[in-house]
């Protein structure tokens, strides 16, 4: 079954470990979406700097603006035609924080122009990141952010280096404990690191053909622009 992960990764997908490789399949044609529920071990934040920043996409559900250890969260994967036509996949994460829930929320899309699967950041998909995917000598995935733009209106920026950052993901699957784990990492080139966390999860598939996709997992605004 082609996934768009699987339409990017091309040959590269069969590298992936059997339980990754049945995860990144979710998609329409698959009909299933996947919920990962588990704990994050740690979120945390660079220097004081980085809060305001932090704070500010908090309000689109960009990134996790408060820290925290031992967090539960979920992740929901769901695939759905947007109103483009264009085969989409949410990474909804949802993190059970003191004081309340906090929601990181992301859209992906397939794009063969660019060479990567793109990715839609927040609840009006302001930002846009390139993401390149590669399987890992032992069968991980690694996902690497490539440029970064900004998108309102007729304005269509790339986001410069020095206030942007070069995101690292890692997830894999340990046999041992039947459990996935992902380790993400935001590190600006000037100032260092950004933000992170890390945990694991087990996960549930679900047939979306049945069930459908949620409205609130969906963004607010979609943008048109690759």
């Amino acid at each position: 079954m082609t996934s768009i992960f699987r339409a990017h990764m091309g040959a590269d997908f069969d590298r992936l470990h059997p339980e990754i490789q049945r995860r990144f399949s979710v998609g329409l044609e698959s009909g299933e979406g996947c919920i990962g529920r588990g704990v994050m071990e740690r979120i945390w934040h660079g220097g004081r700097f980085v809060k305001p920043f932090l704070r500010i996409g908090g309000t689109r559900n960009i990134l996790v603006p408060r820290e925290g250890k031992d967090v539960p969260f979920v992740i929901e994967n769901m695939p759905y035609l947007d109103s483009f036509g264009r085969e989409t996949v949410t990474f909804v994460r949802t993190f059970r924080l003191p004081g309340g829930p906090h929601r990181f929320d992301a859209t992906m899309v397939h794009s063969p122009e660019r060479d990567c699967v793109l990715d839609y950041l927040g609840t009006h998909q302001h930002l846009a990141s390139d993401l390149h995917m590669s399987a890992e000598p032992d069968g991980s995935l690694l996902i690497r952010s490539g440029e970064h733009r900004f998108r309102e209106g007729s304005v269509d920026v790339r986001v410069p280096g020095l206030i942007g950052g070069d995101a690292v993901l890692r997830e894999s699957f340990d046999e041992a404990t039947g459990r996935f784990r992902v380790r993400v990492r935001v590190v600006n080139r000037h100032f260092g690191p950004l933000f992170g966390y890390e945990g694991t999860f087990t996960t549930e598939y679900v047939d979306v053909r049945s069930h459908g996709v949620r409205r609130d997992l969906r963004p607010v605004r979609e943008e048109a622009r690759a």
